[in-house]
């Protein structure tokens, strides 16, 4: 089952580097959109049917529109070609509800955002809360080239330009150094935010950990990567139902969101790869395998929360909270 949607209208395009296009999108009823915290991200069906995740990244105090970003991928499978190539101003889209894995810290001293590419989109809708809240942030943004930065007419007027330090064409041997450098002066209190390719956000919190403590380090990942071996998982367990007690087997080949589903238990599902945590379901008891990557080191190490679409048990019968 699908989270609900919204039919929206592409009010403005506009491109914003090499490859990187922006939407502007109001609702077809006429009505504002709902409030969302900095960091959220919106379930975009494309003309091609091709569902995907996208960083808001406009002002979040905005809403009569929303803005998101998409970058072309030499590789799409349909989902950013067709939003690139088959929708101009007047395009009806679907999309769904905010969702937010990736927030600000409200006690935090101050906030470092660090961001690479297409990694700037859910950082700059943190920058316009910060920025309007008055408070202590420094935007580091990581790119290629100059041409292949995007917004780079809104981050270098007011109020962001005093907030952004730009890095071009660092080499990757220099990556490290030049990340330090962006840590150097944070404060016991700071809090670090990353976003663009997973080798980057890696060295970023490598020296993020050299500096700060784990729970100060928030990222957001746009795809999955390659889950590690996980040997201390089943090949088959229980999913056992909290509120009835009913419980339905889960082969090696098969999902816990299959299973529920095959005993009439629908779980809302988007990404299919442990992303967007549109799955996510309150574990009562048993030790899940966590095999997403949006979960936070604390949920993860709380055994909470498990994402149903990709994760596994390490126990025979893993109760759930449904």
């Amino acid at each position: 089952m699908q989270a609900s949607t919204l039919k929206v209208r592409v009010d403005a395009l506009c491109e914003e580097a090499h490859g990187v296009r922006s939407f502007s999108i109001s609702r077809l009823d006429g009505l504002p959109f709902e409030r969302y915290e900095p960091g959220a991200h919106i379930d975009v069906t494309s003309p091609s049917g091709i569902t995907r995740q996208y960083s808001l990244c406009g002002d979040p105090e905005c809403l009569d529109s929303q803005i998101f970003a998409v970058k072309k991928e030499e590789q799409s499978r349909g989902g950013s070609r067709s939003l690139h190539e088959e929708v101009s101003v007047g395009t009806e889209l679907s999309v769904g509800a905010p969702r937010n894995l990736f927030r600000l810290e409200e006690g935090a001293s101050e906030h470092i955002l660090i961001g690479a590419g297409i990694g700037i989109t859910p950082l700059l809708s943190m920058a316009y809360r910060l920025a309007a809240r008055q408070a202590r942030f420094t935007l580091h943004y990581f790119a290629r080239s100059e041409a292949h930065a995007a917004f780079m007419t809104l981050l270098t007027r007011e109020p962001f330009a005093q907030h952004v330090k730009l890095h071009f064409g660092v080499q990757p041997d220099q990556l490290k150094p030049a990340l330090d450098a962006c840590l150097l002066d944070a404060g016991a209190s700071a809090h670090v935010y990353t976003c663009g390719p997973a080798p980057f956000m890696d060295l970023v919190v490598a020296s993020a950990q050299e500096r700060l403590p784990a729970e100060a380090i928030h990222l957001e990942r746009f795809k999955a990567e390659p889950a590690p071996a996980a040997d201390a998982s089943l090949d088959s367990f229980d999913v056992q139902l909290a509120s009835s007690g009913q419980t339905v087997r889960v082969d090696a080949n098969t999902s816990i969101v299959a299973a529920l589903a095959s005993i009439g238990i629908e779980v809302d599902t988007s990404c299919g790869e442990g992303v967007c945590g549109t799955c996510m379901v309150d574990v009562v008891s048993g030790e899940p395998e966590h095999r997403d990557h949006c979960l936070s080191k604390a949920e993860r190490a709380s055994n909470s929360v498990i994402c149903c679409c990709v994760s596994r048990s390490r126990t025979p019968v893993l109760v759930l909270d449904l």
